[in-house]
């Protein structure tokens, strides 16, 4: 299994051309990309399937408070952004399955694979 997760985690927008190659990297038999990112409509297209984590408001929050400044998030600008997205669902992919993500991490983890 290859993991693209951590690679963006500090910026919102993913590099296309890194992505692109992650996933024609065929050398591993799966691959799981983890993280937001504001540009997923130049190659979201290339993923088999997508799954959005989602929270509630307030579990948001509490998550978000949490996070260093130096952590996308962390400023309350970015934490203003984020929220904004939350609610709107404007950046959230259509056909994308939904996870429970209060739920436990285990069990969070499980569900998954569960659904590919």
């Amino acid at each position: 299994m290859h993991s693209g997760c951590g690679l963006w985690a500090q910026a919102p927008f993913w590099n296309v051309d890194k992505v692109k190659s992650l996933v024609a990297d065929r050398s591993h038999p799966i691959s799981f990309f983890c993280g937001g990112s504001r540009n997923f409509h130049r190659f979201i297209d290339l993923f088999d399937e997508v799954f959005v984590l989602n929270v509630d408001l307030d579990t948001l929050n509490s998550r978000l408070a949490s996070r260093p400044e130096d952590e996308f998030g962390g400023k309350p600008a970015e934490r203003e952004v984020i929220v904004r997205l939350h609610t709107t669902q404007e950046d959230t992919p259509k056909n994308a399955m939904s996870i429970d993500a209060t739920a436990p991490l285990a069990s969070v983890v499980d569900d998954i694979p569960s659904k590919c």
